[in-house]
């Protein structure tokens, strides 16, 4: 038996962690995996590794996981050929949008598509064809605001500052847990033990969350907020400094700081404080806390993305780094110079060119929010959506109202799915086209790398050979729109391999030919361990790419936003309102089919302070039923003082096996699914970004 050692990251998470893969080749050659550990000589993730990491074992050897394209007959499915599957996909298209025009179809891509490069790269190949308006996709579930608020101010979305944690002295987390998340939209592998190290050089870590989360019991500091009280915090924060003098000049081409002066002088500590829970002497002493720090940082994640001011919250965010000094600068906030710049090579983008059909909701970058596909499938009239496709998603449980977005499916003329799986979602398509798996793929992480904490790159190579009769997901986008353009007569300009894009990608980015890295695929394959090219740099201002390159600190929208967050009514004192939680053993909905993953105690379980529990004559352990506006759920309740009185925490991404579909794992641990009981009422105006916490809801016994 011949071992071998293979080398790359994980894809599974945003921390793209380095990995030490060992296969065996059987007596006919045949390739398993016989160990999946942490690799330590890895120069960004230093050995350390999650439990996802060795999941991929199970998904490589899934016997639920679909290995050939599928067809929907009846309640069966049936194995197709790839060019009859192809032709099947164009032909049904075609004919939809012919008889109700380009905007019949819409589209959907879930949250692992930025994890595989080919429907990155390849993507658009087909779907760009389709021309349509109605495009969605995961953004716009947990992180559009932070893309509006970069568009508004440094003019790309793509644009994002983020935390120079290994150099901060001072690190401010709001609605994030990167001890679950690895971090999230801040690719930091190992980042308990970075998080630690602030701490070692007598530094500081506060968090501010409606839970004492994993990351909030090892602060220094955990302070409880009212969900949806994130802005008014952010607002008496920005104030104090502003108010105390307790601002510092950054050196940057700013434009409108005045002006925001003026705007927040009304928001005081004292004014926000009823607003978001926290005292308002604690307020005052945390913006002079972290004024005071050398080096400090503020960091806004996924609860202040998914509520009700997600963009203003991420406008404020930026504003407290900027005022104290800290934006572009070494232990602040800095932007990454990545080796393949997507801020370089495309445009900034645009915002509100187009509205969707029933509710008017504003597109950003080409995208609708995804609160509104449902109804453009079910409003009748003209413009209605009679087809979709779904790629690498299942927005029945991670999108808001789920069981309403089942109806509308149900409707559909035609559906098509690129998905691995038959899942909650998928189950309505008409065809399922399953692409290669991950360790069958070549993968090159253009979206982390440009969130990383440091400038780092790697090339990842195939672990296993292609099965014979697969199809990689970009060679599927290629036959699709092949057959498509066939089929129309529109013109299909001719395409290369991602590797090949990536290498282009390479050699015209900042450490490419120009520079004295010279870095292309053939040295990155020379460093089978990742290339380490050295930490954060200030260089936001030479990448601004607003009118004259200045930042603009008050864009008139989110001044706008301002009035409609002072003419918000106070929230009800004895509401109970709902936020989600994650789990390092999972990533949205797409972690719990995989035994090493889901063994262990349940983690699907609604928590509830004890006192909350007691006031409606509720046990800990027993069976409840939770209502929201549109929908109930059983679930347990357990009791936990982790919680903030008033507040409940239910898991996303739960929920699976419903209506007979195949599930894996045991039904016990399938849990139900919090996006039952989500509002797509509910959002950030201005974005359009769903507000999946704070979500008034009612608990009772079932």
């Amino acid at each position: 038996m011949i071992k071998t050692l293979h080398h790359r990251a994980c894809h599974l998470c945003e921390a793209i962690c380095g990995l030490a893969i060992e296969t065996q080749a059987d007596e006919a050659g045949h390739l398993a995996i016989t160990s999946i550990k942490g690799d330590p000589l890895d120069t960004f993730s230093r050995g350390h590794i999650c439990p996802k990491a060795v999941a991929l074992q199970d998904i490589q050897n899934d016997p639920d996981r679909l290995r050939q394209p599928m067809r929907r007959v009846g309640n069966d499915w049936q194995a197709i050929g790839w060019q009859e599957a192809f032709d099947e996909v164009a032909r049904r298209l075609w004919d939809i949008q012919q008889r109700h025009g380009q905007n019949a179809v819409a589209i959907y891509q879930g949250n692992p598509s930025v994890h595989n490069y080919g429907l990155m790269t390849h993507g658009n190949y087909f779907l760009g064809l389709l021309k349509t308006r109605n495009r969605y996709s995961a953004t716009s579930v947990d992180q559009l605001p932070h893309h509006l608020s970069s568009f508004l101010m440094y003019g790309h979305g793509l644009l994002l500052p983020i935390p120079d944690i290994d150099h901060t002295d001072f690190m401010l987390i709001l609605g994030g847990n990167p001890l679950a998340s690895n971090g999230s939209i801040m690719t930091v592998p190992d980042v308990e033990k970075r998080l630690k190290a602030i701490q070692a050089r007598s530094g500081k870590v506060v968090v501010v969350d409606p839970r004492r989360s994993e990351t909030a019991a090892m602060a220094d500091q955990h302070l409880f907020i009212r969900p949806g009280g994130d802005a008014a915090l952010l607002l008496g924060l920005l104030n104090t400094l502003f108010e105390e003098g307790l601002g510092r000049d950054s050196g940057l081409p700013v434009d409108g700081l005045a002006e925001v002066r003026r705007a927040v002088a009304g928001f005081s500590a004292e004014a926000m404080s009823p607003r978001c829970g926290v005292p308002a002497q604690v307020i005052r002493q945390l913006a002079r806390d972290f004024a005071a720090a050398d080096k400090a940082v503020c960091y806004g994640r996924m609860g202040v993305s998914t509520q009700a001011f997600g963009t203003l919250c991420h406008w404020l965010v930026q504003l407290i780094n900027l005022v104290t000094g800290n934006l572009d600068r070494v232990g602040g906030a800095l932007c990454t110079t990545p080796a393949v710049d997507l801020v370089a090579s495309t445009a900034g983008g645009h915002f509100n060119a187009w509205q969707s059909r029933v509710s008017g909701l504003p597109e950003y970058g080409g995208e609708l929010p995804v609160s509104a596909l449902a109804e453009e499938m079910l409003v009748e009239g003209d413009g209605q959506v009679r087809a979709l496709i779904t790629v690498a998603g299942n927005p029945v449980l991670s999108t808001p109202n789920g069981r309403q977005l089942e109806q509308a499916l149900d409707g559909l003329e035609f559906m098509l799915s690129i998905d691995l799986y038959i899942n909650e979602t998928t189950r309505y398509a008409d065809l399922i086209l399953p692409s290669t798996s991950a360790l069958e793929n070549d993968h090159y992480d253009t979206t982390f790398n440009l969130f990383a904490v440091r400038n780092v790159s790697r090339f990842n190579r195939a672990i296993l050979p292609k099965p014979e009769g697969a199809l990689h997901d970009w060679e599927i986008f290629v036959g699709l729109a092949e057959a498509f353009a066939a089929l129309s007569g529109k013109a299909l300009k001719p395409t290369l391999p991602p590797a090949q894009l990536i290498e282009r990608g390479l050699r015209a980015g900042p450490w490419g030919d120009s520079s004295e890295v010279g870095l292309s695929l053939a040295t990155l394959a020379e460093h089978p361990h990742g290339l380490d090219l050295g930490p954060l740099q200030p260089n936001l201002a030479a990448r601004l790419k607003t009118p004259g390159q200045r930042i603009q600190a008050a864009p008139p929208l989110l001044m706008a936003d301002l009035q409609r967050f002072a003419e918000q009514a106070p929230p009800a004192p004895d509401e109970l309102v709902m936020v989600g939680r994650r789990h390092v053993r999972s990533n949205n909905s797409w972690m719990h089919n995989y035994h090493r993953l889901v063994k262990g105690k349940p983690r699907h379980q609604l928590l509830m302070h004890p006192d909350d529990l007691a006031s409606r004559g509720l046990l800990d352990g027993q069976q409840v039923r939770v209502t929201s506006r549109v929908g109930s759920i059983e679930v347990q309740v357990l009791g936990s003082s982790e919680m903030m009185p008033g507040v409940v925490s239910l898991p996303h991404g739960f929920g699976h096996g419903r209506h007979g579909v195949r599930l894996g794992i045991a039904q016990a641990q399938a849990g139900a699914s919090a996006n039952d009981l989500t509002d797509e009422r509910l959002m950030d105006r201005l974005s359009g970004n769903a507000a999946l916490n704070g979500v008034p809801v009612r608990v009772v016994a079932a």
